[in-house]
């Protein structure tokens, strides 16, 4: 009777357990998507402030947002005044660069998209988000020394013929409310290539999430980049005219 009660209570105790529980209300797809989505709405208007760190100089940007969907956001440059109305386009896969000192408008073409975006450590393609993770890679659930008792990791490898740059990619969640705390991108050798990391969370837009993120790659030692939201609204109303490359002058 005593070792059967025992048996019981182990049984009980991982059923309840956090991962258990995790994964039995959201597969890995669910998670990568809610990972995707978290910022997004069917619209978007905000103000960010964007910090890049090299070995040899700092940076500071303050910028306005507007996003609709997946495929369309607009950021414009407020801070510093040289830099101001500076603006780039997202219309679904294509990305335009308005330049207001020369008053240009350059389109940004494919074989450039792993280019830094605004001298940052995020990409061009890391702003347009044309690939999703849930999508261009399989996904499991993964654990190691190395992944924090509070945390579901997720290892995603890419699909076969998936359009993506890395070998792999880290996704770590906290296990109470999914929100996400690091992405980590390996390249194709398996080496660590950048990490990303999410801090301060708190409520915007009526949302709980990451208020600050950390772009750092760790092949280039003394850079960094973080972004922090200052004002998210979602579902708000927009110009009809708002993501169009002649809208980028005004």
């Amino acid at each position: 009777m005593k070792s059967m009660r025992v048996l019981l209570l182990l049984l009980t105790a991982l059923l309840l357990s956090p991962r258990t529980h995790a994964e039995a209300t959201a597969s890995a797809r669910d998670i990568l998507n809610r990972v995707d989505d978290l910022y997004r709405g069917r619209s978007a208007h905000g103000t960010m402030s964007m910090k890049v760190t090299h070995p040899n100089y700092e940076r500071e940007l303050v910028m306005e947002f507007w996003s609709q969907g997946t495929d369309k956001s607009l950021i414009r440059i407020l801070q510093p005044k040289k830099e101001r109305r500076t603006s780039t386009l997202k219309n679904g896969n294509n990305i335009w660069n308005y330049l207001p000192k020369v008053d240009r408008t350059i389109k940004i073409p494919s074989s450039m998209m792993g280019g830094s975006w605004m001298g940052s450590d995020f990409t061009n393609d890391d702003l347009v988000k044309e690939h999703r993770m849930a999508v261009d890679y399989d996904a499991r659930f993964t654990s190691s020394s190395a992944t924090p008792k509070d945390a579901i990791e997720i290892t995603c490898t890419p699909k076969p013929n998936a359009p993506v740059v890395w070998g792999k990619v880290v996704v770590r969640v906290r296990r109470a409310d999914l929100i996400p705390l690091q992405t980590t991108y390996y390249k194709e050798n398996g080496a660590e290539a950048r990490r990303l990391t999410f801090s301060d969370v708190r409520e915007l837009g009526g949302r709980k999430l990451p208020t600050t993120m950390t772009m750092i790659p760790v092949d280039k030692p003394g850079h960094s980049t973080v972004v922090t939201y200052q004002e998210l609204k979602f579902d708000v109303s927009l110009p009809a005219n708002l993501f169009t490359v002649a809208h980028l002058r005004n």
